[in-house]
């Protein structure tokens, strides 16, 4: 292990995270809200504390290994979510706890986008940037941002794509070197941005609404500038922007690459995942709108189906957004939208969840099996697509799946051991390892009742979905640390 290594990459991330407070800082003196000090001292402190770390070691140049990726990635987003919070706390409007700015701060990095926040409508425009920026550079890793732009970093670049990087299958990359692959990756997700942000502008938002909203739907986040989300604006134009724009960002970027690269839509349903991700999609839609109008929620089916297509999209990909309270709806359609939230978008997307291909690999393993006991002897490879599915990969995405289920049960358990009541506790747990954000039952519209240690807690859940699980345990485990 290369602490020292280490030590110099954490030091310049959280410098170059440092910055990411000036464009908040240029909001409060455009709006003149008065947050002008809490986000100098932000960047000051961060700054000054990615110096510290940095200049000791300054001269230290090791190769990274993968071991040492690992840790980077893990402390780089444990620390984040201290220094992120920082401009909660200073904010005297925002009044917040250090545990709630904390939760804040790693709910928005994370891209969960569950808020402790009552009353967002009121508070300055410069904070409510702040939480949206903050999805933003979380939805495709401010990690691989760093190694696309510094070449200080290239050496060791492939380490910390792939501990950052979500999915079963990281190795394979868009282009030769890891530096391009991060840019067109970059690219990829800032077209996406933009063209979001003038949707929306062109449909009816402010220009102010219109980027902040366009930052968390394509960081799949669901921070939104109003208490009622999507509701607030109340347009069905806004509303299908939206789904358009969650089910692109819900779509494994390798793959808007190679569309984009080789000009073939084709390319979409040759992908087995994609299939499978938009027809669990439409499945789940339709049992929705079909619920929603045959249990009389709305009258009118153009009316069920919009909101029923909107919150299947937007809780199935993992966003969060809402135009109506669904965890209020009967009780089949909120548990069936949560479970859908398991399963999540497509892996190298912005999405959480378990991802679309795990689930589908586990459905071809079970099959598998199921043909192993007609057929005892016979060899019965996996494939997707065309690709038969190397063995490692499939232990892999079981290993996965049982540390997902051991994780959710341990937290679960604890979750209720603090005094929360049992669903509250499961939807909670759900929505934060999944990185959905609105719950059911007590955190069903905000966070903001739950104790201290439920949302430490709730922290580390965001964390482990965020990094995909084994990222995050493989440093738990004494092995790790053996020479």
């Amino acid at each position: 292990m290369h602490f020292s290594v280490v030590q110099r990459i954490l030091g310049v991330l959280l410098m170059l995270f440092s910055l990411t407070m000036l464009p908040p800082m240029l909001a409060s003196l455009w709006f003149g809200d008065g947050e002008l000090i809490g986000f100098t001292d932000g960047f000051i402190l961060t700054l000054g504390l990615g110096l510290a770390i940095w200049a000791p070691v300054r001269r230290r140049h090791q190769e990274l290994r993968v071991r040492d990726g690992f840790l980077v990635v893990v402390m780089f987003w444990t620390v984040l979510g201290l220094t992120g919070a920082l401009p909660f706390m200073l904010s005297e409007s925002a009044d917040m706890t250090i545990t709630d700015a904390i939760f804040e701060s790693v709910s928005g990095l994370t891209t969960t986008g569950a808020t402790v926040i009552i009353g967002i409508d009121h508070l300055p425009r410069s904070i409510l940037y702040y939480r949206q920026q903050l999805q933003w550079l979380g939805g495709m890793g401010i990690i691989v941002l760093a190694v696309a732009v510094l070449p200080m970093l290239g050496i060791g670049g492939m380490q910390l794509y792939r501990a950052e990087t979500p999915g079963p299958m990281k190795d394979s990359k868009l282009t030769p070197r890891i530096t391009e692959t991060a840019k067109a990756l970059w690219y990829i997700y800032l077209g996406l941005t933009v063209s979001c942000a003038l949707a929306y502008w062109g449909a009816g938002m402010t220009p102010f609404d219109a980027l902040g909203h366009a930052f968390s739907t394509v960081a799949i986040g669901g921070f939104s500038t109003h208490d009622a989300s999507i509701g607030y604006f109340d347009s069905t134009l806004i509303e299908m922007i939206a789904v358009v724009f969650m089910v692109l960002s819900g779509v494994n970027f390798a793959l808007h690459f190679l569309v984009v690269r080789r000009r073939s839509l084709g390319i979409y349903l040759g992908d087995s995942e994609f299939r499978l991700y938009i027809a669990t999609l439409g499945l789940v839609t339709l049992m929705v709108v079909v619920a929603l109008y045959g249990m009389g929620i709305y009258s009118d089916w153009s009316e069920a189906f919009t909101q029923g297509l909107f919150q299947a999209v937007s809780i199935g990909t993992t966003t969060g957004f809402t135009t109506t309270d669904y965890s209020l709806w009967p009780g089949v359609i909120s548990i069936l939208l949560l479970f859908t939230s398991f399963i999540g978008g497509c892996a190298g997307s912005t999405g959480g969840g378990i991802k679309v291909i795990r689930f589908l690999l586990l459905i071809k393993q079970g099959m598998r099996e199921i043909n192993r006991l007609i057929h005892p002897s016979a060899q019965i490879p996996i494939r997707v697509g065309d690709k038969t599915i190397p063995r490692r990969v499939v232990e892999a995405v079981w290993g996965f799946f049982a540390l997902y289920v051991a994780s959710f049960t341990v937290m679960y358990m604890a979750l209720a051991f603090t005094g929360l009541d049992l669903m509250t506790a499961f939807s909670a747990v759900g929505a934060s390892i999944n990185n959905l954000g609105p719950g059911l039952a007590g955190v069903g519209a905000n966070y903001a009742s739950l104790n201290d240690t439920a949302k430490l807690i709730l922290c580390f859940a965001m964390l482990l979905g965020r990094l995909e699980i084994f990222t995050l345990l493989v440093l738990l485990t004494p092995a790790f640390w053996r020479k």
